[in-house]
């Protein structure tokens, strides 16, 4: 697409927020500033590839030209792939080559990571160890270390208790069966767990339900923006992120612009 800009001024990065319950988008400047979004709508129920990628296709031409793509998506993703969609429904996305998708659909370049990496790139300092968490339909986790994203860990599918995975102690399903008092108090248990699991310098918690924790919280936790999973796409492409992306095809992950 030709951007709509200066040439001198740097790519627009266009990211997908993908959530159990909203698909979120918004365009971004070069410095990660939010330029036109962010845009939301309902995700569909059942949440089939297809009609995903119609309403994000929808997301898009609505927002405007843009010169590269980042996706945050809930689960666990290699490449261009989707391997594991545990809250809209894995065998439907199993295999699904969503990345390579959006970029045919768009025409331009794309990158796609777990989305609490990239609410993640959006939050950290850079310095330390430090760990983001979404807290929304399930349970997100990234880890950093100065500012370097490791392997992807799908926490949300660990168990906390015996057949009890994170996502089922405090996914939306949790907070509406016993309330926000009792789920307060599994955050909390589980801030301090990862406390000592992790051992932190900064943990950042995001996503829609990071605004019903109770406060104060340590010194080494906050809880972010929710567009912090969106305004993190611009990072997906920095040069330090070129790795994770090795050997993807080259007309859909070449990095644009500076």
């Amino acid at each position: 697409m030709t951007p709509i800009r200066d040439a001198g001024t740097g790519p627009l990065t266009l990211t997908f927020d993908i959530g159990g319950s909203h698909l979120k988008a918004g365009i971004l400047s070069p410095t990660g500033t939010m330029l036109q979004g962010p845009n939301r709508v309902e995700t569909p129920h059942p949440t089939k590839p297809e009609d995903v990628v119609e309403k994000l296709t929808g997301l898009a031409r609505a927002l405007g030209l843009h010169d590269r793509i980042t996706i945050g998506f809930p689960g666990v993703v290699r490449g261009d792939t989707v391997l594991t969609a545990p809250n809209l429904g894995t065998e439907l996305w199993r295999g699904f080559k969503l990345a390579k998708i959006i970029h045919e659909r768009l025409g331009a370049p794309v990158r796609m990571l777990n989305d609490a990496s990239v609410q993640g790139l959006g939050a950290v300092s850079g310095h330390g160890v430090e760990c983001a968490l979404t807290m929304g339909t399930g349970f997100g986790f990234a880890l950093f270390e100065e500012g370097r994203l490791a392997p992807h860990l799908e926490m949300s599918q660990h168990p906390i208790k015996t057949d009890v995975t994170y996502d089922h102690y405090v996914g939306e399903k949790a907070l509406e069966a016993i309330g926000p008092e009792t789920w307060n108090a599994r955050v909390r248990e589980i801030i301090d767990l990862l406390a000592i699991v992790v051992n932190y310098d900064t943990l950042y918690i995001g996503g829609g339900n990071a605004r019903l924790i109770d406060k104060p919280l340590p010194d080494t936790v906050r809880t972010v923006s929710n567009e912090d999973g969106i305004t993190g796409g611009v990072k997906a492409w920095n040069k330090a992120m070129d790795p994770c992306f090795a050997g993807l095809s080259s007309a859909f992950a070449t990095p644009v612009g500076t």
